[in-house]
């Protein structure tokens, strides 16, 4: 017998009446910017949490001013739907919208593919779009769709693609003003990976021991924080190199151990074969473990960053 344990859960029941339709509607829409998940006809579930409730409450009250019925019920088991089937369920809303989302950025990297040296002038434009609508869906999957892997592997191969495609101009090879970038705000793209972790410890580690790191989609990120590893940004891949590796030049860091630490970044990130390292493959499963158990990007860097310490400190000194 299955001993999967089952989160606190709220659930909202309701009845509209069948006039005015526009309230329907409302709800309706209502329920869908939540992210409620429909267990029945009229009955819907948000996880337990002091925001969710409050969210409930307000829909309840708007409902019940209106001449319907909603109650809420905190629950912490369906009797007759096993913990499995009860994932599914909460899982399925979040899974729909990732494949659609899945699938418009396919259709990107098909574009992308056929004219490898051409970047249509709506790329950027479609590509903020599509992240704003990752963004909105990672708002509301509060029970961690498996789904949204994919969608994430997808804006990874997207973006070494289109920053391979870049130019490397003159101005973004000169050495960085390390003096002008201390206390600084720095920002990336959430669900932070390989190269964005590195980037980071590499930041606050050799360029500013103050730095404070955000989380936006791109389109997103304040003006005045400085952005790395994103595309269309100076601090990013350049060429072949990764944005652990454009950090280390710019920098004008000599260290052999950063060297090698940066080959394995490089193997880790882009998985070329240029440096076919064995930590590369370790580091990988390594940060994908930290992603798939914490929902929190701050945290998920945090820890990152104590893996990159450890892996800097037990690097050979030997080139």
């Amino acid at each position: 017998m299955s001993t999967m344990p089952m989160q606190q859960l709220i659930l909202l029941l309701v009845g509209v009446p069948p006039t005015p339709s526009s309230l329907r509607v409302r709800v309706w829409r209502r329920l869908r910017s939540l992210g409620a998940v429909p267990l029945k006809r009229s009955a819907y579930l948000l996880p337990d949490t002091p925001e969710r409730y409050e969210d409930f409450q307000w829909l309840a009250q708007e409902i019940e001013r209106e001449g319907g019925e909603a109650t809420l019920i905190r629950i912490q088991q369906i009797e007759n739907i096993s913990p499995e089937n009860v994932q599914r369920l909460l899982h399925e809303p979040r899974d729909h919208d990732y494949r659609q989302l899945a699938a418009r950025y396919r259709k990107v990297l098909q574009s992308l593919e056929k004219k490898p040296a051409v970047k249509g002038a709506r790329l950027p434009e479609e590509l903020a779009h599509l992240a704003r609508e990752h963004q909105r869906i990672r708002d509301i999957d509060y029970f961690d769709a498996p789904s949204g892997a994919e969608v994430r592997r997808l804006e990874e191969v997207i973006a070494m693609r289109t920053r391979r495609q870049e130019p490397v101009h003159r101005e973004e090879r000169r050495p960085l003003d390390l003096a002008g970038l201390r206390g600084r705000r720095w920002v990336t793209r959430p669900r932070p990976h390989i190269d964005r972790i590195a980037s980071a410890w590499l930041i606050k580690r050799f360029i500013d021991p103050d730095a404070e790191f955000l989380f936006a989609p791109p389109a997103e990120f304040p003006k005045d924080a400085i952005p790395f590893d994103a595309p269309g940004v100076e601090l990013s891949h350049q060429g072949e190199d990764c944005t652990f590796e454009t950090l280390v030049k710019r920098a004008r860091l000599r260290d052999r151990r950063l060297a090698r630490l940066a080959e394995i970044v490089h193997e880790a990130d882009l998985r070329d074969g240029k440096y076919p390292h064995e930590e590369a493959r370790g580091i990988d499963v390594a940060v994908r473990a930290l992603l798939a158990a914490s929902p929190d990007d701050r945290q998920v860097l945090a820890q990152g960053m104590t893996l990159f310490e450890g892996l800097y400190a037990t690097t050979s000194r030997r080139p």
